[in-house]
């Protein structure tokens, strides 16, 4: 048995359905061995470990001969549950069924059945066409090459060669465009998942260079709808990157319409949609355009219905996670802390449902903002829980600014519990965190100078001093464009101004939310 052995099976048998799990079965009772399938029993063992324990399921079929080359029976049972995965998903998505024509097409052509074969491939070279699936009308061309050649160029003429030709010339003058603004998107969101947007005017010039190469390798004439949807998507995160929320919003919007004339893209690629919806209501919040994000948010919600989306494991945690860190943002900003910290048993339910499938990102977001939501109710002690969830995922480590201000809210948690021992640590610890990230900005070396001002002060009425100083130099960061990125994660403001008014932050957010709305 090996030392260290694989749970690949465990997992992939995990991600089954019970749909999945029932058409495997049926697959595989087909092939008995004596009395019981051996894959079945095994299928069945793993299936019912909540954690993969190779060493139970040798005691469990002590004497079982299939123990003997335990490896190659796990890689079988591995390549069963992928054939039946296969099957059972012949004609779940359009890539699925044109590589189920390409394959037919494959099969009567090593039958010489070329007519049959012909028709086949003519079926596949539609489907692929009205789908914009590039890659897969030059692997069709390639066939249609091949039966050309077998039939000895029969009534082929060089006007129908020209023709062929020249459509290849577009098929690949599309791919490679698609491949350009793909390249470019990936620069773009490595430099916007690690750093965050924008705090400086070198990092301005890092995106631009980027969002030059997308002028550069524009070209309407070889868009398709994929490469139209990457265009409008680059010019959305390039422009939240920079602060331009309202161009950001443009292009998302424009992109909604893209989606929305072809209906089609919607049902079978519903991330895309979802993104646009998603990031569109993060904007449009953050716009104050609180009624229109509201509405976004029902569609939202309810996009699997109206366009009868059959939801999978991937759709379902995302529609979760980020209907959920909505919700808790326009809460938050609502100042309604309370209705906030109700929704934390359904986020739990979802963490302990979808286990390791949510991306450690996902659940850190929602960690955050459960932490600010008790922090903004004064239960310092729970939002330092929450707290404590980020900062010990090591999975979360790349996610420079998330990292950076729940270390600052990390701080301003012990300020509040008068961790007087703590503090001190916790404000050299976020400055050596900051320094050695490289993000000595403006707010962040502010703002924890003058925490560490406050932890070294006993009198109540300098702190208060110090706490009115903090919070004209905050008022005129507000109005910073690199320093925007502080005051998404937290409202600092409305926290100094609690403090000094003897207020709770909830009040002071709400009176807040109910300017913005008059």
């Amino acid at each position: 048995m090996s030392k260290t052995p694989s749970n690949a099976i465990h997992e992939l048998i995990q991600s089954l359905t019970k749909s999945e799990k029932r058409y495997f079965k049926v697959v595989s009772s087909r092939h008995t061995i004596g009395e019981e399938n051996n894959y079945i029993k095994l299928f069945d063992y793993i299936d019912q470990q909540e954690a993969y324990d190779e060493t139970a399921l040798f005691l469990n079929f002590e004497g079982e001969s299939f123990l003997n080359k335990f490896s190659i029976t796990k890689n079988r049972l591995y390549e069963s549950i992928m054939k039946a995965l296969s099957a059972f998903h012949s004609s779940s998505s359009i890539e699925a069924q044109i590589h189920r024509l390409i394959h037919s097409a494959e099969i009567l052509f090593k039958k010489s059945l070329y007519q049959h074969a012909k028709r086949q491939l003519l079926s596949a070279e539609k489907l692929a066409k009205k789908n914009d699936r590039f890659g897969m009308l030059i692997e069709i061309s390639n066939l249609q090459k091949k039966l050309i050649e077998t039939e000895g160029y029969s009534n082929i003429t060089e006007e129908k060669l020209n023709e062929i030709k020249q459509q290849d010339a577009l098929y690949y003058s599309k791919l490679q465009y698609y491949a350009e603004l793909w390249n470019i998107k990936s620069k773009l969101f490595i430099d916007l998942n690690k750093k965050g947007k924008v705090r400086s005017d070198e990092e301005v010039e890092s995106y631009k260079v980027l969002i030059d190469e997308l002028q550069e390798a524009s070209n309407i004439e070889t868009r398709s709808f994929d490469s139209e949807y990457l265009y409008y998507h680059i010019n959305s995160a390039y422009y939240f990157a920079v602060n331009d929320l309202e161009k950001s919003l443009h292009y998302l919007l424009k992109n909604s319409s893209l989606l929305k004339k072809n209906k089609n893209r919607i049902k079978q690629e519903p991330n895309l949609y979802f993104s646009c919806l998603s990031n569109a209501i993060y904007i449009q919040s953050k716009l104050g355009n609180y009624r229109e994000a509201l509405i976004l948010l029902k569609d939202l919600k309810d996009f699997p219905t109206t366009f009868s989306i059959k939801m999978n494991q991937d759709l379902e945690i995302k529609l979760f996670s980020s209907s959920l860190s909505i919700e808790l943002t326009l809460l938050i900003h609502k100042g309604k802390f309370k209705e906030a910290i109700a929704l934390e048993e359904e986020i739990s339910t979802g963490f302990t449902l979808y286990k390791n499938n949510i991306a450690p990102l996902r659940k850190a977001y929602l960690n955050f903002k459960m932490a600010v939501a008790y922090f903004g109710l004064a239960e310092y002690t729970t939002s330092l829980k929450w707290i404590n969830k980020i900062l010990n995922n090591h999975d979360v480590d790349s996610k420079e600014d998330l990292l950076s201000f729940t270390q600052i809210l990390n701080v301003m948690v012990h300020l509040e519990m008068q961790h007087e021992a703590l503090l001190p640590y916790a404000i050299k610890s976020t400055q050596r965190f900051l320094k050695s990230r490289n993000r000595t900005y403006k707010f962040e070396s502010l703002f924890l100078k003058y925490m560490n001002k406050i932890s070294k002060s006993e009198n109540p009425f300098e702190k208060e001093d110090i706490l009115e100083e903090i919070l004209t130099k905050i008022k005129a960061l507000t109005k910073d464009k690199f320093e925007a990125e502080a005051f998404d994660y937290f409202d600092f403001e409305s926290w100094i101004e609690s403090k000094l008014k003897k207020e709770s932050m909830a009040d002071i957010r709400k009176k807040k939310y109910q300017l913005l709305l008059k």
